[in-house]
């Protein structure tokens, strides 16, 4: 089954905790602290995987996670590290945050890999903590969380040429004989309900990429039918071919149905009505010569002035198909190769974890020491090398920025004093 959307839930791997531990061997009775690190959990990546035209892997599944750190062990030993999590997608792909719709990646052109979560990052041991006046911690940091998101996918077909038109008006059989693309043909409404991708081989090396848009609706840019799902793959077409049944075989005007596709292009995206069109005038076969020549001088009468070029053909008997493609192909040359990109919105680095930063202040008066305490205070100091100019710099903004040092005041904190994070003392200046 085609499926070109779908909601899934994706999942860092958290960081394994730092070890707490000592060294106990024979003839060393005073051995200091050995505790390892945590190692880093797994971080999700998304990949363009050239053989996939479908997003049906992520119907029946939903959940995806990689693989947590391994917490530190004695003996200075690091944790294995998580394996990371990579999501394969079809080129074209669109990942959305779900709740607020705004675009995260756009899996297209250059763009073939994505760091879409890191993985958490271990906890450091307690060997770390070891210093003149502090000979045997007992304290070693926990590793980072993992991180959830919520994400939308959306595949928008990346295809040069689109095919649109009302049902049954013989776009499957025009891709069939045009491609190498073999779509299920049958003389019926809505036979096809699935965009078919197929590659047009002119020779000599001149080719171009055409998409079967299922079979559109009056109504479709209101969502009418599965309309929305429909014509979200037209975005990155450059020309347009607007097959009509021409011969008006099932009582319909063909003039009439050119107006109902323009006008539900017109209505789901304003630049999508001024993209180049042909008219591929359909199923003429059907009509003796006299009455097919005045269906197509009443197509040409209306077509013409509003720039859409008319092209007679047989798509049953392929008469005129070879000409259609070559015109296209001409176009095609003629028309900017830009597709459109849609640029990031959502940056989930920066904006997964917004929230006020919950902490506590209180004062040990055994250590006569200010003791500040909280689980994101925890997670910044796992991720923070404060021996850098720059990483201290960032450690006293977010103390300054989440009301910390405010708090420290409150509580009495007076300059010189000393502040304690887990594991971490420092003198406090104004």
């Amino acid at each position: 089954m085609f499926a070109d959307r779908a909601r899934i839930f994706v999942s860092s791997g958290k960081g394994g905790d730092g070890h707490v531990s000592f060294r106990r061997e024979k003839y060393v009775p005073a051995g200091g602290p050995d505790g390892g690190d945590g190692g880093n959990g797994g971080s999700v990546w998304l990949e363009v995987d050239d053989g996939l035209n479908t997003l049906s892997d992520y119907r029946h599944r939903r959940k995806y996670k990689a693989q947590s750190g391994e917490d530190g062990k004695k003996q200075r030993m690091t944790g294995a590290s998580g394996e990371d999590l990579v999501l394969k997608v079809p080129e074209g792909t669109v990942v959305r945050e779900a709740e607020s719709g705004k675009v995260i990646t756009d899996m297209s052109g250059d763009n073939r890999r994505f760091l879409l979560l890191k993985g958490g990052q271990g906890g450091n041991g307690n060997m770390h903590y070891a210093t003149s006046t502090m000979q045997a911690p007992k304290y070693a940091q926990p590793g980072q969380p993992a991180k959830t998101l919520e994400l939308l996918l959306e595949l928008k077909l990346i295809a040069d040429v689109g095919l649109v038109g009302l049902p049954n008006v013989g776009k499957s059989t025009l891709l069939s004989v045009s491609s190498n693309a073999k779509p299920q043909i049958a003389n019926y409404h809505f036979t096809t309900l699935t965009p078919m991708l197929g590659v047009v081989d002119l020779g000599e090396g001149e080719s171009f990429v055409m998409s079967d848009i299922p079979g559109l609706i009056e109504g479709a840019a209101e969502g009418a039918g599965l309309g929305h799902e429909f014509l979200a793959h037209l975005e990155r077409t450059r020309l347009l071919i607007h097959v009509v049944d021409a011969a008006g075989s099932e009582g319909r005007d063909p003039v009439d149905d050119i107006d109902v596709i323009c006008r539900e292009l017109r209505e789901y995206q304003v630049d999508l009505s001024g993209r180049r069109q042909i008219i591929a005038a359909n199923k003429l076969d059907l009509l003796d010569d006299e009455t097919a020549a005045m269906a197509l001088e009443l197509i040409r009468d209306h077509c013409e002035p509003l720039g859409m070029e008319v092209l007679p053909i047989s798509a049953a008997t392929g008469k005129g198909v070879r000409e259609l493609l070559y015109r296209a192909y001409e176009l095609l040359q003629e028309i900017p190769q830009e597709k459109k990109l849609f640029e990031q919105e959502f940056d989930p680095e920066t904006e997964l974890f917004t929230e006020s930063v919950p902490f506590t202040v209180t004062y040990d008066a055994k250590a006569k020491e200010y003791v500040v305490e909280g689980p994101r205070i925890e997670r910044m100091l796992g991720y923070t090398n404060l021996e850098t100019e720059k990483g201290f710099v960032f450690f006293q903004k977010f103390l300054q920025e989440n009301g910390i040092v405010d708090a420290l005041k409150r509580e009495g904190c007076r300059e010189g004093d000393t502040v304690r994070l887990y594991g971490h003392s420092f003198e406090y200046y104004d």
